[in-house]
């Protein structure tokens, strides 16, 4: 298990990115993956910066661990902000158009859909979100 420890900060997503990706290049995981991976934590760690600690900033840690049976990937995002647990939004309906719909959910949505495993819990006074993906 590896972890990175950093401000929640959208400037910050890029590092995040960075930091996983080389733990799954290291696993052999393939782009299609990795792309669907990438677009998670553009969608969570956004969600950290901008609603966890507002107008503040603190810190976010991202835990990524190989699990092997079956081979797969746990990404764990842990902050100390304001508890907020992203699955208990109702999804969205996506058979309404753009314009009919709510503002926001979909990002999650998104995230719920291509992982194959999302958990929340607050715990010691911090949000604690994991996403699993099989490789």
């Amino acid at each position: 298990m590896k972890e990175l420890t950093i401000d929640a900060t959208v400037e910050n997503i890029p590092a995040v990115t960075d930091f996983v990706n080389e733990q799954l290049e290291e696993h052999g995981c393939s782009m299609k993956v990795q792309m669907q991976i990438d677009i998670a934590i553009d969608e969570l760690f956004s969600n950290i910066a901008y609603y966890a600690y507002n107008p503040d900033i603190g810190p976010a840690t991202v835990r990524v661990e190989l699990v092997e049976e079956p081979l797969s990937v746990v990404i764990t995002f842990i902050d100390n902000g304001v508890p907020y647990d992203p699955l208990k939004k109702e999804d969205p309906d996506t058979g309404l158009s753009a314009e009919e719909r709510d503002i926001g959910g979909l990002g999650i949505y998104m995230v719920k859909k291509s992982m194959d495993g999302i958990a929340y819990e607050y715990k010691d006074g911090q949000n604690i979100l994991k996403i699993t993906k099989n490789l």
